[in-house]
């Protein structure tokens, strides 16, 4: 067992109520936004997560470096209107985001 802790990283959380029937092209646009938001600044990982008991429910994990690295460097940049050309109407409603910090992590790695 491997025991982290991460200082300054910043977790986004994003719950993605997609409209349903939509799933797959969402999926497959998600695909060609991912290569953008991976070139942002600051940016560390992600993964998108699908509901198994409500298949149109996703959720997006993004690791940034720092909060602002989100909130400003990216929100603010040319980027992000080419991410929510590629996503925003897909959703109903619109997405709940927040952020969260690393207080503990575990892993059962032997």
């Amino acid at each position: 067992m491997s025991v982290y802790i991460v200082d300054s990283m910043i977790t986004e959380v994003a719950t993605l109520e997609v409209k349903p029937g939509l799933e797959s092209a969402f999926e497959n646009d998600f695909d060609l936004a991912a290569s953008i938001i991976s070139g942002a600044e600051g940016y560390l990982s992600h993964e998108l997560l699908r509901g198994v008991e409500k298949p149109s429910r996703y959720t997006l994990l993004v690791r940034w470096e720092t909060l602002e690295s989100h909130t400003v460097g990216f929100r603010k940049s040319p980027e992000y209107e080419k991410w929510k050309d590629l996503l925003h109407h897909y959703y109903d409603p619109f997405p709940t985001v927040e952020h969260f910090e690393m207080v503990h992590e575990e892993d059962n790695e032997k």
